[in-house]
């Protein structure tokens, strides 16, 4: 592993594919997980690893820690993807110098092994884990109880706080309304999202979620509802929470 200022670098050790309009652009057994921001990796992948044409744009990035990053074209087939790659041939990094980074957002699928991963790599570092519990927890907004359980399963994330599932049988539902939000986590997989319209009219926007086909490692949350404890007024066992800081 090696750093400089908030990167840092380190051999991954699954074999990692990027796929485009069922080509394969990329395929790798020595990806490179790279830390650019603290709070997952992104894959970097050998320039001999990438298996699509990377024509140089003429544009450049450039990053205090990674040095002038070359953008390129990655040209396949019959289809290209306009500035979808990255180089850093004289980066202060000696391990980004030979590897290329392709934007996760502009090849169709990502692949570690033979199962596809969503949003970003998992993090090796990363641990996730549900519990079931009796506590008493109860969510309030703007002095209204919205949920009040003794049931919860609470989900440990690294370096996230915890997480409240509740039933929905333990949640004022008559206060919900569904909104078109999905976000994805590589962990835990698609969830969908709803409002909290109180009577006095108040709405408080896209602070429920739920995974109703969460990925085979949390198959314990599936159809449960949590609330972001940074937007609402969590109390457990009797005790007024601190509303956690996260970068949400």
């Amino acid at each position: 592993m090696s750093s400089r200022g908030s990167v840092r670098v380190e051999t991954g050790h699954k074999r990692v594919r990027a796929l485009s309009g069922g080509r394969v652009v990329a395929d790798t057994r020595r990806p490179a997980l790279v830390w650019e921001k603290p709070y997952y990796p992104t894959y970097y992948i050998p320039r001999d690893d990438v298996l699509a044409e990377l024509v140089p744009t003429g544009e450049v990035s450039r990053s205090p820690s990674r040095g002038n990053g070359l953008v390129h074209d990655v040209v396949l087939p019959g289809r290209t993807l306009p500035s979808a790659a990255v180089t850093h041939p004289d980066s202060p990094l000696t391990e980004l110098r030979t590897l290329v980074r392709l934007d996760w957002g502009s090849v169709d699928e990502w692949l570690e092994e033979d199962e596809p991963v969503y949003v970003h790599p998992r993090d090796p570092y990363k641990r996730v884990d549900i519990l079931h519990s009796s506590r008493h927890v109860q969510v309030s907004l703007d002095g209204v109880v919205v949920a009040d359980s003794h049931q919860p399963r609470i989900l440990f994330e690294t370096t996230l706080p915890p997480r409240y599932y509740l039933p929905m049988t333990d949640v004022r539902l008559d206060l919900l309304r569904p909104t078109t939000l999905v976000t994805h986590c590589p962990y835990k997989g698609a969830a969908t999202y709803w409002d909290v319209v109180l009577e006095t009219g108040a709405v408080h926007s896209n602070v429920v979620w739920t995974y109703r086909t969460p990925l085979p490692e949390s198959q314990k949350v599936i159809g449960l509802l949590a609330f972001y404890d940074e937007k609402v007024d969590v109390a457990i066992d009797g005790v007024q929470q601190d509303r956690p800081v996260t970068h949400f």
